[in-house]
């Protein structure tokens, strides 16, 4: 079948232990996703057919050796590797962690070299996946790595878009880690999303605190008196509508957040406690900032409850959507804003 106007999803198989495979297959029972989106899963038939078999499940999936097979009315399959895996539902393991690896590492080629548009991403083991050639703290380190651009990761609903001034590191450093410097990168990270991904023209950033009651004027700490407002300052000056600092604790306690269109945390549980609490289960990761798009489900391996047929697909079918949403509204954005006198 021939391509017409289809966007194509590259999707990672994540942990083959965890939930990963079983979100992917309950996403695409209904075929009317296939209207969206052509996908395309980068893994093993064996895997798969494991899965399914565990799963009771009967989809159907067109297996190909070639990313130039793809049927664009079916569930895609690229074979990568044909050797047999373990799979042991539920647990953690060295070999899992290998092969999910080899997954996205396959996608990410594909989507660097344009034979697919977009990129989905099962939920990863940090763990279990570290090697020697995968030395990264989660799939936005690795992302930033392989792709153009610098990353920023945001969490988010149609409502509420949470990005983090710092990510996986440990909290101990997370206070010599803030600098004006970073404040500014991830603002405007922040605020050339809204703009290109989301198509808000004059979007309004808040920028939380990094001390309890934002340092009570310097009793608690003085961060936010000689780093975090000066900065915030320095860019309103600049024409952005940028707010804050605020405290956390108040500012989603009190809804505050609703008034905004992007929200920056100093760390991560400060932006991604609150974001669960209100959206976990239906919320997207969204790796803003880099050259591709990216996205995957706000939840982890689910390994508790791998293989018992329970997993809930909602994040990810969000996920899916947010990475074809954000394909139409960024090829929108660069007709609007080129250039029409520059030559062709």
């Amino acid at each position: 079948m021939d391509k017409v106007n289809k966007i194509i999803v590259g999707i990672s198989l994540g942990d083959l232990n965890g939930i990963g495979v079983e979100v992917i297959l309950k996403t695409f029972e209904d075929n009317r996703m296939l209207d969206f989106c052509t996908p395309v899963i980068f893994g093993s038939s064996k895997i798969i057919s494991f899965h399914k078999k565990a799963l009771n499940n009967s989809i159907q999936i067109n297996e190909i050796t070639s990313i130039d097979e793809i049927n664009h009315a079916k569930l895609n399959l690229l074979n990568i590797w044909n050797e047999d895996v373990e799979v042991e539902i539920g647990k953690a393991s060295k070999v899992s962690g290998e092969y999910a690896a080899k997954s996205l590492e396959h996608s990410v080629e594909q989507l660097k070299k344009n034979k697919i548009d977009v990129l989905l991403t099962a939920p990863i083991n940090k763990e279990t996946i570290q090697s020697e050639t995968f030395c990264f703290p989660g799939h936005t380190e690795f992302l930033e790595e392989k792709l153009d651009g610098k990353s920023l990761m945001i969490l988010m609903t149609n409502e509420l878009k949470i990005g983090l001034i710092t990510g996986h590191i440990p909290i101990a450093k997370v206070a010599e880690t803030i600098s004006p410097e970073l404040i500014k990168e991830k603002v405007e990270i922040m605020h050339q999303s809204l703009r290109q991904d989301f198509g808000i023209n004059k979007p309004k950033i808040a920028v939380l605190g990094l001390n309890p009651h934002c340092g009570d004027k310097g009793v608690i700490g003085k961060e936010e008196d000689l780093i975090i407002k000066p900065t915030i300052d320095q860019i309103k000056e600049n024409g952005k509508l940028v707010y804050g600092p605020y405290s956390a604790d108040g500012f989603f306690g009190s809804k505050t957040y609703e008034k905004f269109d992007g929200i920056l945390a100093m760390y991560h549980d400060q932006g991604l406690a609150p974001f669960k609490a209100l959206s976990f289960g239906n919320g997207v990761n969204y790796t803003a900032g880099l050259s591709e798009i990216r996205t995957s489900p706000d939840h982890g391996t689910g390994f508790d409850i791998a293989g018992k047929n329970i997993a809930d697909p909602s994040s990810f079918k969000a996920a899916l959507f947010t990475a074809i949403d954000v394909f139409k509204s960024r090829k929108e954005y660069k007709e609007l804003t080129k250039n029409p006198l520059k030559s062709k």
